[in-house]
């Protein structure tokens, strides 16, 4: 079996478990994962991620927070909602980035995240 096989099968057991414990794994795990580990750009590894991350993956997650009475369906449907139009037009500003720029911008939001995350209340 080819090495990155083993190693995207890694990435998506990771993403996947990290995604329905902690609700992210797209830009945590599969991003950087594709970049350092399978040398995607950043623009590559983005779109790829989004792929992956369309609707069928993150059901079963979902599914188990709605039994158990985790999802509010107000806040749920308006997010659906204003993703889809963000998603969209962030994507068309994104890929006219050039690639080192993105991963600059992509790098210190993540940072931003994990010092609000570790210092904030």
């Amino acid at each position: 079996m080819n090495y990155e096989i083993l190693i995207l099968i890694g990435i998506g057991l990771l993403a996947g478990f990290v995604g329905g414990a902690l609700g992210l794994g797209g830009g945590i795990i599969i991003v950087p994962a594709l970049i350092f580990l399978l040398g995607f750009s950043q623009h590559e590894a983005q779109g790829t991620s989004l792929m992956v991350l369309l609707f069928p993956v993150g059901i079963l997650a979902a599914i188990n927070y709605y039994k158990a009475g985790y999802v509010d369906w107000k806040v749920a449907i308006i997010l659906i909602i204003t993703v889809i139009i963000g998603s969209y037009f962030g994507s068309k500003v994104s890929i006219m980035l050039p690639d080192r720029l993105l991963k600059k911008i992509f790098g210190v939001f993540i940072l931003l995240v994990s010092i609000k995350i570790l210092f904030g209340k």
